[in-house]
């Protein structure tokens, strides 16, 4: 009978020293990933069941640049063509996790690296028009129908830009008008391009103009194709009235595949604008070549790509009485400002507008 204390003892010990049971760790499973490629910029969207955060591993010649996201989305931005390996983990922990490597073939488009080589091209006539006016920019200098803007302007040209303007950024060359934005300081200022004008020089009402160029992209460039009447110098702006042939915000996916067509001009008093985008289906306006086209006669200013309508105004109002005189004509890459925002890490410098022709139908 006195054995049995002893084997209580034992076996309440050997209770008390049992080890608990480890947490059971749940691993992610059916891990997805979704590739987007833009230009050097890469998009990974990874998702996976019971995945509690995500890591994305970009490898880049001998380094690598690790993204950690709850969401599963990460974006890089590579420096230059080439095949490049991505890892997407999906982890319960730091220590347990699912992965899925893969392969990306990159071809960076650069700006300056030379034109694209095809796109739309508008004809050489229409019916009831003839043609007044054009430069195909052949030669090796821009013609004496243009004029530059120098400086950075009251206000930077009152949008708050970050440029200064050079007539040092054009050229000339095998039938292409290059305007280039530059990462390079001038005049206080980080950035240059160039603008350049007919103002004094050319201008028209109504008629048909058709401007086939191919774009810059990237945050914070804002390239324009537009026109301003001729009396601004007397009534300012917006009493002068304003016609955006063509407008582009830069920046990755539906920014740098839309374009914009606008008006501005003086309501009682008040400044006023209208007008509307359009949208390339994928791709970007750096791509090809696209057309740019208004169609302005009394009536009213009708917007087209590729010889498509997009958009329309009436300037048949008296409010609207600024487009009832003559315009000029205005090219430019600007940087930064109100409407694009200014560059970020993302942006590539170089940036060329490309312009294949201008043509004036009346």
């Amino acid at each position: 009978m006195r054995s049995l204390p002893f084997l209580f003892l034992f076996a309440f010990g050997l209770t008390s020293c049992k080890k608990p049971d480890p947490i059971k760790v749940v691993l992610p499973t059916d891990l997805t990933t979704n590739i987007t490629v833009n230009n050097s910029s890469v998009q990974v969207v990874a998702n996976a069941i019971n995945a509690n955060f995500y890591t994305i591993t970009f490898y880049e010649n001998n380094d690598s640049t690790v993204v950690e996201s709850t969401t599963g989305e990460a974006t890089h931005v590579f420096a230059a063509s080439g095949t490049y390996t991505i890892k997407s983990r999906a982890h319960a922990t730091y220590a347990d996790f699912i992965e899925k490597t893969e392969q990306i073939v990159l071809t960076v488009f650069t700006a300056g690296s030379g034109a694209p080589t095809t796109g739309y091209t508008s004809p050489l006539s229409y019916a009831n028009y003839s043609l007044v006016w054009s430069d195909e920019f052949n030669g090796n200098t821009l013609s004496s129908d243009w004029t530059y803007d120098i400086g950075t302007g009251s206000g930077g040209w009152g949008n708050n830009e970050l440029q200064y303007y050079t007539n040092q950024n054009v050229k000339v060359d095998s039938g292409l008008l290059e305007i280039t934005a530059k990462l390079e300081a001038m005049g206080g200022s980080q950035y240059t391009s160039s603008r350049i004008k007919t103002q004094g020089l050319k201008s028209w009402k109504y008629g048909r103009i058709d401007i086939r160029a191919a774009l810059p992209y990237s945050k914070g460039l804002w390239p324009a194709l537009w026109m301003l009447g001729d009396n601004i110098t007397t009534v300012g702006w917006p009493s002068c009235g304003e016609i955006d042939i063509m407008e582009l915000i830069g920046g990755d996916g539906y920014n740098d595949r839309t374009t914009y067509g606008t008006i501005h001009w003086q309501d009682n008093g008040t400044h006023a604008q209208y007008g509307g985008t359009k949208t390339l289906a994928s791709g970007k306006f750096a791509d090809e070549f696209h057309v740019f086209s208004i169609i302005w006669d009394q009536a009213g200013i009708h917007w087209l790509l590729d010889n498509v309508e997009f958009k329309s105004v009436s300037t048949s109002p008296a409010e609207l009485s600024e487009f009832q005189e003559k315009f000029f004509l205005i090219f430019n890459v600007a940087v930064g400002g109100n409407f694009p925002g200014n560059p970020d890490a993302t942006s590539v410098f170089p940036q060329t507008m490309y312009v294949d022709y201008v043509r004036v139908f009346q």
